[in-house]
């Protein structure tokens, strides 16, 4: 099986928008968060939002120690399969607030499928650094506009 690159999602600063999602202070009720559902319907949004549906893509809550140093998540790929796994920080190994943490893991699902988006241009070490810059900018910018349609600020659809 021929996978893809690892992709991962590099530390930035905490994604400051704040999760004015609906489901949110469900989600943030409980003090045992099960962020699980919340990752699923955000990647389900945003795979249909990014014309990504041609792809079987899974989510995966993983454990920081499983993750590259200073990321909060990444993906693996098969493109002849249409194949993708993206892993995102469990909850258990998030120090924040639970609506920040919320937007950590849906900042991470943009930010892996721009990387999947993006699967058949070619890289090299030298590009790394310049296209996870270009993929955390264009992750923000999407989730910003999604979150502030038509001059709403903070109201997601």
């Amino acid at each position: 099986m021929k996978l893809g690159l690892l992709a991962l999602c590099s530390l930035v600063p905490a994604f400051a928008q704040s999760t004015s999602f609906a489901r949110a202070a469900e989600f943030c009720s409980d003090p045992g968060v099960d962020a699980k559902p919340f990752v699923e319907e955000r990647l389900a949004f945003w795979q249909k939002r990014l014309q990504l549906t041609e792809w079987n893509i899974s989510v995966v809550m993983t454990p920081r120690s499983a993750l590259k140093a200073r990321t909060l998540g990444g993906i693996h790929w098969d493109k002849d399969k249409k194949l993708a796994g993206i892993s995102v920080m469990d909850p258990a190994d998030y120090h924040v607030a639970c609506e920040q943490m919320l937007d950590d893991m849906e900042f991470t699902i943009v930010h892996e499928l721009i990387h999947l988006e993006l699967a058949s241009l070619p890289k090299s070490e030298a590009s790394r650094s310049t296209e996870e810059h270009a993929v955390n900018r264009i992750a923000e910018a999407l989730i910003k506009l999604h979150r502030e349609p038509a001059g709403r600020t903070g109201q997601l659809q």
